[in-house]
């Protein structure tokens, strides 16, 4: 599991639309909403292959928002982007995170909460 600031998640989401990988959320969306100064995380999920880009890493994304609440959504990334993160420092934070990963709102249920119940679009 990887631990990220907001500088870092907005440049795996810039590079992710540059190489048009299929999880991502748009950087502007990440721009207003991700906490500038919160606490992201990453934890690799599973592998994905398309013949068209080389081969990808699907994380779920512990997202923490400017209010202090967190989401979850999914970024592919090169391993080449996704090795020199940094690890979590400690096995209890990532317990911590994994038990918030399956707890936390979708970012699109989170949109359609805030909508209230409108179509947001991402």
């Amino acid at each position: 599991m990887k631990v990220i600031d907001a500088a870092s998640l907005l440049r795996l989401e810039e590079r992710a639309c540059e190489l048009n990988l299929n999880q991502r959320l748009d950087p502007a969306w990440v721009l207003e909403h991700a906490a500038p100064d919160g606490v992201h995380y990453l934890w690799p999920a599973l592998w994905n292959y398309r013949p068209d880009v080389p081969r990808q890493l699907r994380c779920e994304l512990l997202l923490t928002l400017h209010a202090g609440e967190r989401v979850m959504s999914l970024l592919d990334m090169l391993p080449d982007d996704f090795i020199p993160l940094p690890r979590v420092t400690s096995r209890e934070e990532g317990m911590q995170v994994s038990r918030l990963l399956d707890r936390v709102p979708t970012v699109r249920e989170w949109l359609l909460r805030e909508d209230g119940g409108s179509s947001g679009q991402l």
